[in-house]
Formats: structure tokens, sequence, C-alpha cells
């Protein structure tokens, strides 16, 4: 076991905080929607979770620290072509970050995330319940946007189960635990080139970030128009 010493940190506590948020606002917002009963409004608010979390992380892929930042970690299809080639090497040379091939799959779920969340604004349950930008929208356009609301959702189930899958496979065959550090932010020293750690974590820009996604989205949603669902 490695002690404090020998490590140094590279995930910002941002970083770690939105994506256990986003773990547990996805599955939160799934469940909602499964049980019976008066769930509907607690799937919302799980949906406006993903949706502040999905913009902040995206925002702070352009102003964050070093390694959360999407110059950082995003390759071409070159990088990801040798990425792939060393999958099945247990002795290939680690990233530090998040590797070629696995910052298209971090893309691709913040997008399908993205999607996700403002289709859910217009969407509706085909009964009585609607999403809180409802009225923006027709009857006949919101049952289209619902519809691709479902859509995606079944495609980001996949990729979430490709993420996990990916995860435990570098736990497993090729000995590198991508799981802890998304707890501890830290890295052990000798898998961290010199210079490539971080300082510190600037959270208090990400607050910021978070309280004006959080502002506008409340005014967004009270200033929307009535949502009549009948008589569409």
């Amino acid at each position: 076991m490695s002690s404090s010493n020998d490590q140094v940190l590279v995930w910002d506590w941002p970083v770690r905080v939105m994506h256990w948020c986003l773990v547990l606002s996805v599955f939160g917002a799934w469940l909602t929607h499964e049980l019976e009963g008066d769930w509907f409004a607690w799937h919302v608010r799980f949906g406006y979770a993903v949706l502040v979390v999905t913009v902040v992380r995206l925002v702070w892929g352009f102003v964050g620290t070093r390694h959360a930042r999407f110059v950082a970690f995003v390759r071409g299809p070159r990088a990801v072509l040798g990425d792939l080639r060393t999958l099945w090497k247990r002795d290939a040379e680690g990233s530090v970050g998040h590797t070629p091939a696995g910052a298209w799959m971090i893309l691709a779920l913040l997008g399908m995330l993205l999607a996700q969340g403002v289709t859910g604004l217009f969407s509706n349950d085909q009964v009585y319940q609607t999403g809180p930008l409802f009225g923006y929208v027709t009857g006949q356009m919101s049952d289209r946007v619902t519809t691709l609301h479902k859509q995606i959702f079944d495609v980001l189930w996949g990729a979430i189960l490709i993420h996990v899958l990916a995860a435990i496979f570098y736990l497993i065959i090729k000995r590198r635990n991508l799981i802890a550090p998304m707890f501890s932010g830290r890295k052990s020293r000798k898998d961290v080139p010199e210079g490539e750690e971080i300082q510190a974590s600037r959270g208090f820009i990400a607050i910021v970030i978070a309280a004006v996604v959080i502002a506008v989205l409340v005014l967004l949603v009270q200033t929307a128009p009535e949502a009549f669902l009948f008589g569409f």
C-alpha cells in the first residue's frame, strides 16, 4: 500500500464530486421513473441535478484544473487507435488523466446526459405530468421530445455499462485502479510524471459556476408558460 506521501493530486474535488453526483442522479432518475406512485416530482429533481452537473462539468472542461480540461485528454483518431492496440498489454504506459479512448467515452456520456436533461425539460408522461418547460412547445412536439428522451436513455445505459466494464477491465486485467482516484483524487507518484500533478482544486470557481447555472435554470423554470397537457 502506498502512503499519502507517495501519492500526488491528479483529480480535483469538483471533478470527483460531479462524477459521483452524476452516478447518484442518473440512478435516482431511473429509479423514480420505474417506481409506481407519485414519484414524478423526484424524477424531475434528479433530472435537474443531472442537467446542472453536466453543464458545470462541460464548463469545467475549459476552465478547470489541468486534467479536467478537454484539451488535456481529448486526442485524435491516431492516439485512440494506439491506445486500443495496447489495451491488453499490462505494462503499457498509462495516462495520468483519461486515456485517449476513455476521453471520447467521457465526451459521449456528457453529450447524452446533456441531451437527456434538456429533452426532459420539455417531455411529458403522456398522462398528466409534464416537464417544467412543457409550456414552450406544442403537445405533439413534446411527444416527439419524450420519445427522444426515452431513446437517449436506452443508449445511455449501454454507454454506462461499457464505462463500468472498462473500469473493471483496467482493475483486473491491466492492474490499474481507476476507481480509487475518483474518491481520493490521488495517484501514485511513480505513475505521474514530474510536473503533471495539480496543486489545488480551485473549488471556489466551480462553486461560482454551479451557482450561475442553477440560477439560470431556476429563472427558466419560474418564467416558463403554464403547461396545459390536456387538449393538445
